[in-house]
């Protein structure tokens, strides 16, 4: 890692700066003054998008699901709990394909939930179907 950060705030969506070395004290956004991490995964829509994407310097895993996906609900209590564990080394996201039609579109999105990660604003590996806490976990930390 170099010697400071880009970390996108989950609330204002500003950039900030933090030291490599102090990324697992938290922070606050220097805008918003809220906390730059909060073991959570964090919604994203066509608007905040390619900022978390292309400007976060620490890799973002998104869960693009759907409200009437059972495989989803299922998953979403084990995706806040890889949050728990997986941040701020890795940022938690969360994509709604019913409302993000044009995001789903955009990163073909055919079954859900599909989990991709992003690093340096790529995607390099995605995932589809439900994963337990174990198998999210050991995945994510293959690819970073």
């Amino acid at each position: 890692m170099s010697d400071s950060l880009h970390i996108v705030c989950p609330h204002c969506n500003g950039i900030n700066r933090v030291p490599a070395a102090k990324l697992g004290a938290g922070g606050r956004c220097g805008r918003c003054k809220q906390p730059l991490f909060e073991s959570q995964p964090v919604e994203l829509n066509q608007g905040n998008f390619t900022t978390h994407i292309q400007r976060s310097d620490v890799p973002v895993l998104v869960d693009f699901w759907a409200p009437w996906c059972g495989p989803c609900k299922m998953m979403a209590p084990v995706f806040v709990q890889a949050a728990a564990q997986l941040q701020p080394r890795v940022r938690l996201a969360k994509v709604n394909t019913e409302a993000e039609q044009g995001l789903a579109a955009q990163y073909n999105i055919r079954s859900i939930p599909t989990l991709a990660l992003f690093r340096g604003g790529r995607e390099v590996d995605r995932v589809a179907g439900a994963m337990d806490l174990q198998n999210l976990i050991a995945w994510t930390r293959q690819h970073l």
